[in-house]
């Protein structure tokens, strides 16, 4: 396989990080981790409504004592503040809206101007998927910096579909502005840059100085948005190492094939492994 190249699995078939670690054991020998985490779905479960997403004592405790080990730095779709106020951990390094906001102990915030001039539309979006949408029961809308978030989860399976041609209907109306990031049952409505995760991971590496030999980044997350983690971290020099974090048999996942190299099922095993690469 030549450099650049990576290639995708499904997720039943990834060795367990914690069970199957031998290999990683090996590629972090000698080397240090730079650990990215989604927090959503990573480090704390899938919730009904996004603001009760407050993660555990525990696995804060986790993170905490890794951050005092080696670089660590959360990568959400959120709003970067909102992500430090569920945290409630102030000496992260955070990049919220995938990548757009980044804020770190030592440098403070770092904005990418890139969607700027996308925030009148977006501010529109809003109020237009509130007015068509918002009466639908159990749909949320959530405004972000850079984004609209649609959930749905909460939507009944015959209204459903309302909420998706709506959401096709104002990508159609601006196919060359706006683009949308499906996730689990919400549609993330954002402007048609050239920028993901991924594109945020390989920055923060080479603004961070960590993209040298003796470093190994570590990525671990639970949503289509990682992907773009993942396969950027294949395709890095060094290579990175990407961790898949669900199950094979959630009816959300199945059927997904991911470019991650290993697989943790449970937020209890994320909280575990985090604090084995800590010790």
């Amino acid at each position: 396989m030549r450099e650049g190249e990576f290639v995708a699995r499904n997720i039943g078939d990834l060795p367990h990080a914690l069970h199957d670690g031998e290999e990683l054991a090996r590629r972090l020998a000698g080397k240090r981790p730079a650990v990215f985490l989604d927090y959503d779905g990573t480090l704390t479960p899938i919730v009904d409504r996004p603001e009760d997403a407050i993660i555990s004592e525990s696995m804060r405790d986790a993170v905490r004592g890794l951050a005092g080990r080696c670089p660590v730095c959360v990568v959400s779709g959120r709003d970067r503040q909102v992500v430090q106020e569920l945290m409630g951990v102030d000496d992260l390094i955070v990049a919220g809206s995938h990548g757009f906001d980044i804020w770190s102990p030592s440098g403070g915030e770092i904005q990418r101007e890139e969607g700027a001039g996308s925030r009148d539309l977006l501010d529109g979006v809003k109020e237009r998927l509130r007015r068509e949408i918002g009466s639908i029961e159990g749909a949320l809308i959530e405004p972000k910096q850079t984004s609209v978030a649609a959930h749905y989860r909460l939507v009944s399976e015959e209204e459903r579909p309302k909420v998706a041609a709506v959401v096709e209907a104002v990508l159609s109306e601006h196919p060359d502005e706006l683009k949308v990031t499906p996730g689990k049952m919400v549609y993330e409505i954002q402007p048609k840059i050239d920028w993901d995760k991924g594109k945020a991971v390989l920055y923060l590496l080479h603004a961070l100085e960590l993209d040298s030999d003796d470093v190994v980044p570590i990525y671990l997350g639970d949503d289509i948005t990682d992907e773009h983690a993942f396969e950027a971290l294949a395709g890095a020099s060094p290579k990175g190492i990407g961790v898949f974090v669900g199950r094979a048999d959630d009816p959300e996942v199945a059927g997904r094939t991911t470019s991650a190299d290993y697989v943790l099922n449970t937020m209890g095993e994320v909280e575990r492994f985090l604090d084995t690469l800590a010790r």
